[in-house]
């Protein structure tokens, strides 16, 4: 791990040790949902659930939102987000989005979404760094920093419907070129959504979809 990724990750589970909240990166990707997102959205590592609240309250072309991670504790925060949403103390409305425990695509079928956000763990982490708490594996990317990007650009077309898009974060932290040279690997042609740049990284935003389409 980088002297600034592990700054930047100390800094993260001194504040919060399981749930990963909303930051810049957050705000890159909520940006390019509620612009691009439609149809089915589902949103892979939700964390708190914010990005996919913004899907389901500000993306005026998504019909339902469902949120999706491994964490126990991210999913209870996503579910209590999902029902504040909408509450207005009766308790009679339906969340604004569904909650689903899993990794990455697994728990879904086929076809089933029509947009597909991700904002992965992107930290590069030493190989001898343990993985010993919810909130270093929200942050930490592996080695290479593309630990779960890999096997979700891998795994994510299968859950797409025809015409369907994956609205991916990429970080420079990761290396870039690697991540699309992956995606276009799996299948996908690329171009960018939005991108942001500050002092340690620049943040970007990409549209994949199938290029045999």
């Amino acid at each position: 791990m980088t002297d600034d990724s592990a700054r930047d990750l100390a800094e993260s589970r001194g504040v919060e040790t399981h749930v990963y909240q909303p930051a810049e990166d957050s705000g890159l990707l909520a940006t390019a949902v509620v612009e691009r997102g439609r149809g089915r959205l589902l949103e892979v590592g939700t964390g708190s659930g914010w990005v996919a609240e913004r899907a389901a309250t500000d993306a005026p072309d998504v019909d339902a939102v469902v949120a999706s991670d491994l964490n126990p504790h991210t999913c209870r925060a996503a579910r209590e987000r999902a029902v504040d949403a909408v509450s207005d103390g009766d308790g009679g409305e339906a969340p604004a989005f569904e909650v689903v425990r899993g990794s990455l695509v697994e728990p879904f079928a086929d076809g089933a979404f029509d947009t597909v956000a991700f904002n992965p763990p992107y930290l590069p982490t030493d190989p001898d760094n343990e993985w010993d708490d919810w909130m270093e594996r929200a942050l930490s990317g592996g080695e290479s920093g593309r630990e779960l990007v890999d096997p979700f650009l891998e795994s994510v077309g299968r859950a797409l419907a025809p015409d369907g898009v994956v609205l991916l974060l990429v970080s420079s932290l990761t290396g870039y070129d690697e991540v699309l040279e992956h995606a276009a690997d799996c299948g996908f042609a690329h171009e960018v959504v939005v991108e942001e740049s500050y002092p340690f990284e620049t943040l970007t935003v990409v549209a994949l979809r199938s290029d045999a389409e």
